[in-house]
């Protein structure tokens, strides 16, 4: 018979095991009812039932921390969203192509962006089952593992100072090296080429690294960091796939360390995406952070992709579509990037990913940089206020083109204005030239990954833009499906969390809270797709190698 639990110990929901003939459980791993039922089999009461968190806990808390903005959402059980909270922080340029983040505000917006979440759910800590986050990705940043201060602002995932460093790399042949370890492209999109920088331009900071005084880590790194206060310093495989330092096999790559410069003592712990990483007391009382993933696999996640061929592709910053292609890596012939989707326990889960560097950014360059709309909401109805771009394609590639194209030099270029263009047109060929190079990723995925693809599952702020939605649809012939809960990044790192501490059972239960919101059908016939997709290419061969190699 198996003895009794300490009430106690039951409320804190500490790792308990009792044994039931030959097996043995381990209670806070349980769904709750299961839990419930174990609870009383070991011999605690009513009581202790009540206070088991899987009972008693009402939501999931999601951290998404954005490019621009940081979000907190909280789902219940049913995968509703019950409150939202977003703030937006600062961009720093210090000069042309570079970009970087505040990594003491992005924490300061998170925390408050919870807190206000939080209390617009009506909820308290006590309330949460447990804490997912999400991240913007290869954003990188070094602080003091002493004092738990960033030695220099965060370099943004868009920021362009290491392009030569990576022309180098490319022109000493070490590109298949490099896709054949990591599964990606040598760019500076990535993590790696941005810590070097930082270790060799922060005066000092290369010394303090190799002395063990310095951490390396992606967002979801800082995050953890500063919700444990130091105790936790780690990074999911998600994550960690995006640094080019890590091999796809599952370890730090050596010779990617080398290559790039970057000393082992700075490296986080690799974890899992789904499971108890630590807890947090920040918010008033006691919340384990039990799910992570970078935003693009947790948006694959959250829509729900988990057989080998579907797809999704979320509108945010930029535009990134990913394709779940089974336990295998597959290594890409078109310049996608074959990336870790999730390891939940034992099983890694790979994906074609191909990443458009501007896609929402474009539209609040609109907003912000020409001024001809006051807010990103604005932009639909002043492109429906024309029938069509009137011949104007806007190539915005302002931060270099991503896949399958993969120039660092192109810049953005608007082409096909005469005086009878207006801001209309601008805005309606901003919202096609999103659509355009979303169709130019779908059309290598394909011939990848060999699947002939039956529809798109989107998600992210502009999928809730219906021209936007039904001209994808136009330009890719097959079908567009919006689901009910756009936020579907959020989402999918709530369900990572929920799944680790059995708020959700497993991912049957998860995928039933899927539902279409819309479908949108092509209307335009397939002529009329691959004559608007020429002159595409068009704009986009005088925007390619635009900027001057550095020497």
């Amino acid at each position: 018979m198996p003895g009794k639990v300490p009430s106690a110990t039951v409320a804190r929901a500490t790792a308990l095991t009792v044994n039931v003939g030959a097996a043995a459980w381990n209670i806070e791993r349980l769904p709750g009812p299961l839990a419930a039922y174990y609870c009383l089999l070991a011999g605690g009461t009513p009581r202790d039932v009540l206070n088991f968190p899987e009972v008693q806990m009402k939501a999931i808390l999601a951290l998404d921390q954005g490019t621009t903005s940081s979000r907190a959402i909280v789902f219940g059980h049913d995968g509703a969203i019950l409150a939202v909270a977003q703030q937006e922080f600062r961009q720093i340029f210090p000069q042309s192509g570079w970009v970087e983040h505040d990594a003491e505000e992005i924490w300061r917006t998170q925390f408050d962006t919870a807190q206000a979440a939080l209390k617009k759910a009506g909820l308290t800590a006590a309330d949460i089952a447990a804490i997912g986050i999400t991240n913007q990705r290869e954003t990188t940043l070094l602080w003091d593992r002493k004092t738990g201060e960033p030695i220099h602002n965060a370099i943004v995932w868009q920021d362009r100072r290491t392009a030569s460093f990576c022309d180098g790399l490319k022109a000493a042949g070490r590109a298949q090296e490099v896709q054949e370890r990591a599964g990606l492209v040598i760019d500076a999109y990535f993590s790696g080429s941005k810590v070097r920088w930082l270790l060799d331009n922060v005066p000092g900071a290369r010394a303090r690294a190799e002395r063990g005084e310095l951490a390396f880590g992606t967002i979801d790194s800082w995050l953890v960091w500063k919700l444990t206060h130091g105790e936790r310093h780690i990074i999911d495989v998600s994550n960690a796939s995006r640094t080019m330092l890590y091999n796809l096999r599952g370890y730090w790559d050596d010779e990617l360390l080398n290559l790039l410069g970057v000393p082992r003592s700075v490296l986080p712990e690799v974890r899992s995406s789904s499971e108890v990483y630590g807890e947090t007391s920040v918010f008033g009382a006691a919340i384990r952070i039990a799910g992570i993933a970078g935003d693009q696999q947790a948006a694959l996640f959250g829509q729900n992709c988990f057989e080998r061929g579907l797809a999704k592709n979320t509108y945010g910053t930029g535009c990134f579509m990913l394709m779940n292609i089974g336990t295998e890596p597959q290594i890409s012939r078109n310049q996608l990037l074959t990336t870790v989707a999730w390891r939940i326990g034992d099983k890694t889960e790979y994906a074609l990913e191909g990443s458009v560097f501007i896609g929402g950014a474009a539209v609040q360059w609109l907003r912000d940089g020409l001024g001809i709309i006051k807010t990103s909401a604005e932009v639909e109805t002043l492109a429906a206020s024309v029938p069509d771009s009137g011949g104007v394609y806007l190539v915005p590639a302002f931060a270099g083109l991503g896949a399958p194209h993969w120039d660092q030099y192109a810049r953005g270029v608007i082409t096909g204005i005469t005086r009878g263009t207006s801001a209309a047109h601008i805005a309606r060929a901003a919202l096609e030239g999103i659509a355009f190079q979303v169709a130019d990723v779908l059309e290598v995925m394909k011939a990848d990954s060999g699947i002939a693809m039956n529809g798109l599952r989107v998600d992210g702020g502009a999928s809730a833009n219906d021209m936007l939605m039904q001209f994808q649809a136009d330009i890719l012939q097959v079908p567009v499906v919006r689901p009910t809960v756009i936020e579907t990044t959020a989402l999918g790192a709530a369900y990572l969390a929920g799944l680790a501490v059995g708020f959700w059972k497993d991912r049957e239960e998860v995928s039933r809270g899927w539902q279409a919101e819309r479908t949108f059908e092509p209307r335009s016939s397939a002529d009329e797709a691959a004559h608007r997709r020429s002159r595409w290419q068009q704009a986009l061969n005088r925007a390619r190698e635009w900027e001057q190699h550095e020497s």
